[in-house]
Order: C-alpha cells, then structure tokens, then sequence
C-alpha cells in the first residue's frame, strides 16, 4: 500500500478492553473474604473522608461549582450538606477521601488506592437510589456498593501488578478513571458497547503526570487527583450511556494509540519495544484478589511505603527521645520504591511534601512518638525545628532483598528498619517492621484497631447517638448488604 494512504480497516476493541468488559458485566462475586473486606474498606475509606473535612485546604474545594445550584435527587457528600450532581460530587468524596493520604494502599509495578474509586461509586449509586425511589422502583443496595468496590479493586489491582505507569511519569489515578468508569456504567445498567465505549474513552483522554508528587514539585493537587479521575470516570459513563461511539484501537493503534502515545518506554531499563512487548499483562484473571490482599493505613496517615518506618519508630521512640541532640546519625534501610517515591532532602515546603518524605515520616514518630495529620501542618514545622535537624543526620540505604520481597506476589511486603547511632559510640537496636499492621498477613491484629480509627473518625463529625447507629450497622455484614443505598447515606448527612 502507498505510504501517503493509511489504512482505515476499523479493528475491533482491544482485548484488554475486552477483558475489563467482560469481567464487569459476568463475573458473580461470592468471596466472603471479598465482600468483608470490602465492608472494613467502606467503613475506613468512609472515615478518612470525615477526617479530612476538618482541614480547610480540602473543604475550599468542596459544593457546586455554581453557588445555590440545586439537583434533582442530588447525590451527597458525606459529613456536609451538599448535593450535587453525581459528577461533581465523584469528585468531592474522592478528594476528601485521599485528602489525607490515609485510605487504603496497592502496592506493586503501579501503585495507588483501590478505594478512591469510592467517589465514583457511591456518587452514582447514591443519586441512581434515590431517582428509583421517586419512580416507585426498588433502591440499589449496599451489597450492589460493595461488589462494586470489589471490582474496581481488581480493575486498578491487577492492572498495577505488572504495568507501571510511573516508569513512563504518568499518574497512578489513570486507573482510578478506568476502574470507575466501569464500575459506572455497570450500576448505570450500560451494555457491553457502552461499557467498551466507557473504557475507551477513558484511556484516550490525556493522562495525568506524576509530578505534583514528586521532589520538587510535590503539592496538594496530589490529594486532590483521585477526586479528579473518579470524577472524570463518572462523566464517561454517562456520555457512553448517550451511546456515544467508542474508539476500538484506543491502545493498540499505530503512532496514535496509548501505547505508542503514552506507553512506549514502560520496561524497566526505559528502551523502545515493539507494541506487542508493550502491552498491558494481566499476571492473573480479574476476581477478587485485590481487595482480599489490599492494605489498610491503620496507624498512620502516612504514604504507604513509610508505613514500617513510622512503626519502628514508634517503637524506639522511648530509647531516643530523651536524646535527640546527641544522636549523630539514623540509618534508614527500606526497599527501593520508597526510595523512588519519597526518599528526600531540603526544604519541605507545604504539607503535601512532607507527607511524601520518608525522612519527615520518620522523624516525627522518634520525636514525638505518634505521627498524625496535623504534624505535616505548616504550624506545627515551624514550631519543631529538631525535625529538619533530625532528618539531616538520616542515612539511607537499600536492602535488596526488601526490594525483592516488596515485588513477590506471595511476599508483598514493604520493609523498613531503623537503627540510631549516639555520638558516644552507642546505638540503639536495629528495629525492623517487614509487613505493616494494615497487610493481610496481619488481618487479625490490624482489624479492632482499623475499627478504633473508624470510631474515632466518625466522633470528628457527628453526636454520639449518630455514631453508635452508624458503626452498628457497618459491624454487621448481612444488615449492612440489605440495606438501601439512600437510606445508609443519610445517616452520613449534616
């Protein structure tokens, strides 16, 4: 064929697109495993939204973007009194729920936060519950909420096992839009070409880039950009459910497709490879692993990698803190992701940024003994300079076999230790924290205190009586599972 002639064979919709579809539309979810687990991540992805409408930095962003705008059967944000049309507020529950940075963790090739997609759904599900009920149909349910989380757990989950989006400085909230945008137009009741149209429209928009997160440019639109995508899922749903046509060849399309636009130095060592080397792998079926092995961020509010760090150093905490000017320097030895992701020095110039820094993260549980939001707060900086000097006298180092346990699926750990070394010679312990209190392998531990966090975050934004109704009926699965989607989130209503 001439080269001044391109082909116009229209193919037929990549097979990841296929993939996804099909998994949204036929699998049946019937791990128990899944969907209580799923009950834990409602419950914490819930309570860290409450937690974050105390800083104001969030609530600015937060109602409609035209003031006194009023909507039919409008979908609410939790713990305020708006209501909003199920794209604006996507947007603001997924900003309040990763506000924080305190919402479940998935940690692999890419890494993220399965919840996020929670804006999505329960914009969606909220405002699709409330329109049946005024039409005298049946509501949706919680258990249609909680398979709907499961999925698009497992879309962002497995994606992320063996397909890095940071290698090629994209933003892990691509997936965030792709899980949401399917999960939407599931609930939305779409077929499978509105649902393939969804899905592709997703992947041609423009993707965000990584480096509101990283030195030096971290900042909070990082807390912010999972609102942004849920968001951006919800409108895509819609628009294919105004059977918009999809893009078939969104990824695979020569000089135009994702792949070659977007994806094209995705391997580790960053050299070109052919499309068919640059496709998306699916290292598993789509099912339920995701949520059955994500992490919870129980303790602290603290980017996942620095989660065993701040663990140890709770636990010297006692040993030090009564000699903080004599130590002369604290070896920190982690795995290699943390330190591509928030291993820093210098200045940190806003809250965002030192909750991305590893040494920030570290410091402030050896000083103080405990790490809490308002620590990363410009006053409280401000106010403990001992910190910046403290993460001066930091060392840190890679532990290779961290590194390759953090990246073993019958691993997935996300190692830290600490040891402090005195300017007499002496030194602490070499304390070390393989599997933070969030992992599965800790389930049992980590479960009374994730409802301890709940409870606590829940008493931040309503009475007592409020409460106890809303943890009671979030401790039982059955209940929680018949229970209408309008009637649970009023109970979250100011």
């Amino acid at each position: 064929m001439s080269q001044t002639v391109e082909s116009n064979v229209r193919p037929d919709y990549d097979p990841e697109l296929q993939k996804i579809a099909d998994y949204v539309l036929e699998y049946r979810i019937d791990s128990d495993e899944a969907l209580d687990t799923a009950r834990y991540c409602l419950m914490d992805t819930l309570g860290c939204g409450l937690l974050a409408l105390r800083f104001p930095e969030c609530t600015k962003h937060l109602g409609p973007l035209v003031e006194g705008t009023l909507v039919p059967h409008g979908s609410r944000v939790p713990g305020t009194p708006h209501r909003l049309d199920p794209v604006k507020a996507a947007w603001d529950i997924g900003a309040t729920i990763r506000w924080l940075d305190y919402n479940d963790t998935w940690l692999a090739a890419e890494w993220g936060h399965p919840s996020d997609n929670l804006g999505a759904i329960l914009a969606v599900a909220d405002h699709l519950s409330q329109k049946r009920v005024a039409q005298g149909e049946a509501p949706l349910t919680m258990r249609e909420v909680l398979e709907a989380m499961v999925m698009a757990h497992e879309i962002q989950g497995v994606l992320a096992l063996d397909n890095s989006f940071n290698r090629v400085g994209l933003d892990h909230v691509v997936l965030v839009k792709v899980a949401s945008t399917a999960v939407a137009v599931r609930m939305m009741g779409g077929d499978r070409e509105q649902l393939l149209s969804a899905l592709s429209h997703a992947w041609a928009d423009g993707q965000s880039l990584r480096t509101y997160r990283h030195a030096p440019n971290a900042g909070s639109r990082k807390s912010w950009a999972a609102g942004d995508a849920t968001s951006r899922g919800v409108r895509l749903a819609d628009i294919a459910m105004r059977d918009e046509m999809g893009i078939p060849g969104v990824l695979s399309a020569p000089q135009w497709g994702f792949y070659d636009v977007a994806f094209s130095h995705a391997n580790k060592d960053l050299s070109l490879k052919p499309v068919e080397e640059r496709r998306f792998t699916f290292q598993r079926d789509l099912g339920t692993y995701t949520m059955e092995n994500v992490l919870f961020k129980i303790s602290f509010p603290a980017e996942f990698h620095a989660q065993t760090a701040c663990e140890a150093a709770v636990t010297l905490h006692p040993e030090v803190k009564d000699r903080l000017e004599e130590i002369d320097r604290v070896v920190l030895t982690t795995h290699d992701s943390a330190i591509r992701i928030i291993s820093k020095s210098g200045a940190l110039a806003n809250p965002a940024d030192r909750d991305h820094c590893l040494q920030y993260m570290t410091a402030v549980p050896l000083i103080f003994g405990n790490l809490v939001a308002e620590h990363y707060e410009d006053d409280f900086h401000a106010a403990h300079p001992i910190i910046d000097r403290l993460r001066d006298r930091m060392e840190v180092v890679e532990d290779e076999r961290y590194s390759r346990d953090y990246y073993d699926p019958e691993c997935r750990s996300i190692a830290n230790a600490i040891q402090v070394f005195f300017k007499d010679g002496s030194s602490t312990d070499r304390i070390e924290v393989e599997y933070p209190i969030g992992h599965r392998r800790r389930r049992e531990e980590g479960m009374p205190v994730l409802e301890e966090k709940f409870r606590r975050n829940l008493a931040t934004r309503f009475p007592a009586r409020r409460c106890d109704r809303i943890r009671s009926l979030c401790q039982d699965q059955a209940q929680l599972e018949a229970t209408s989607v309008h009637d649970f989130v009023d109970l979250f209503v100011i």
